[in-house]
């Protein structure tokens, strides 16, 4: 039914931040408070929605790194294992391509990452590729599942944002993490900080409004609602001209996050875009759309179509909540 399809459609940017959220969705729906909480717990056990809570920009805290691993046929599924059982680790997916696992793992700051995967390559027996992120050309993870064109723009202008201070790590561990889906989920979050639902929700504006948070809403699980076809397509592109290239990249329909990140020793790529779909052939012809209109035809590139998700969740840039709630 679509109404209740919107609570996953409508509020993936700009949830309420009110002392009540579900009962402002519940007026805009037309039902009470109640029957909101009792479809999104729904949506949550079956699997569609991964979480009600802030996407942070890169810099508002610790830092993150895109890895991959040549695993062999026979192997994947064990190191597989092992990656996805790291804390620290929010993506894993398999992909085609020799360099066939790739993952994202978070950390509070780069040092520690590259001690974590440190002791991955130990327990896996591999060599990691490392890839920072160096520049963030577009971060928007919505999808349109009405087929309504309201998809927003989310482009990356400045890799410059505030910092979470120390004193709110807590808060933003529990915003990674996700609301409780309780009728007053703010208030909830204050009592297990020791503090007011007021402070709370002033704190968590203020970060939408410095760009600390990229936004603060539903974020869906893209494979249950039947986007379940992406390509990580990357592109070998003078450093002279990437900025350029990407900046017209991220302006292209189906592009949903364009970055750049760091070459590495066999791994000459360094102009990343992800395409999201529910159909190979759909995202097939969004990506040559796409780099058609960014002029790339000519760079050599490389498409990288998931076979497999092995995680998927919220980055732990701040810890986890138990571990920081008497910070």
């Amino acid at each position: 039914m679509n109404d209740w399809l919107r609570l996953l459609n409508d509020w993936q940017h700009g949830f309420p931040l009110l002392p009540r959220p579900f009962d402002a969705l519940g007026r805009e729906l037309g039902c009470g408070a109640h029957q909101v909480l009792h479809h999104y717990r729904a949506l949550q056990a079956e699997g569609s929605l991964g979480r009600i809570g802030g996407v942070f920009a890169a810099g508002a805290g610790g830092a993150a790194m895109l890895c991959a691993y040549a695993a062999g046929a026979d192997a994947l599924e064990h190191v597989a294992a092992i990656v996805s059982a790291h804390p620290g680790v929010n993506h894993n997916y398999e992909r085609e391509h020799g360099f066939n696992l790739w993952f994202v793992i978070t950390g509070p700051d780069r040092a520690a990452i590259h001690a974590a995967v440190d002791q991955l390559d130990v327990a896996t027996g591999l060599r990691a590729l490392r890839l920072p992120m160096l520049r963030a050309y577009r971060i928007d993870l919505g999808f349109d599942l009405l087929d309504a064109k309201r998809r927003r723009m989310a482009l990356a202008h400045s890799p410059a944002v505030a910092a979470v201070a120390q004193e709110d790590r807590p808060l933003a561990a529990l915003a990674g993490e996700g609301l409780p889906l309780v009728e007053s989920p703010y208030t909830a979050w204050a009592d297990r900080l020791g503090r007011s639902t007021g402070d709370v929700l002033a704190t968590l504006k203020g970060w939408l409004e410095q760009g600390t948070l990229r936004r603060f809403g539903v974020v869906v699980r893209h494979h249950e609602l039947g986007f379940d076809q992406n390509a990580m397509c990357v592109f070998d592109v003078d450093d002279d001209a990437v900025d350029a290239a990407g900046a017209l990249l991220a302006r292209q329909g189906g592009v949903t996050l364009c970055y750049r990140r760091a070459r590495a020793p066999g791994w000459p790529y360094n102009l990343f875009a992800m395409f999201h779909g529910r159909e190979r052939e759909q995202v097939l012809a969004q990506l040559q759309a796409a780099t058609a209109a960014a002029a790339l035809q000519a760079v050599p590139r490389a498409v990288l179509f998931s076979r497999r998700r092995f995680t998927q969740r919220g980055g732990r840039y701040f810890g986890m909540p138990q571990e920081l709630q008497h910070a």
